[in-house]
């Protein structure tokens, strides 16, 4: 069974940085997709970044000038590094693995979730 656990949220000023991880238990890292998620309240979870088994990253088109994605898979660890945070950026941040899908982006394509991290931005 893979467990992920994401760390690293919390409460930072608008213009600042956080980085994410998200560590993956089980044998199955290094041959399946990551993907970070992110859902607010009241709203529906939305694709934020993901990286493929061969390390190549693929992002929400309106994240990928603040937002970087990567892996490593002898630590099974992905981390994403949020720069010029916005306080829109809030949200509960959701890592996820298992997936058929070479690039997968949407949460339908995932099978296995984190339980999330807060990330709260001040204005």
């Amino acid at each position: 069974q893979v467990q992920l656990v994401e760390s690293g949220g919390g409460l930072v000023q608008a213009g600042g940085s956080l980085s994410l991880s998200c560590v993956v238990s089980g044998r199955t890292f290094s041959s399946t997709p990551i993907g970070w998620f992110r859902q607010a309240p009241g709203k529906t979870r939305e694709f934020v970044a993901g990286i493929s088994r061969s390390e190549s990253a693929y992002y929400a088109d309106s994240l990928k000038s603040r937002f970087a994605i990567s892996r490593d898979n002898a630590l099974n660890t992905v981390y994403l590094q949020m720069n010029s945070l916005k306080p829109e950026d809030t949200a509960v941040y959701y890592c996820a693995a298992e997936s058929a899908l070479w690039a997968a982006r949407t949460p339908s394509d995932f099978r296995s979730w984190g339980q999330g991290t807060q990330v709260t931005v001040s204005s």
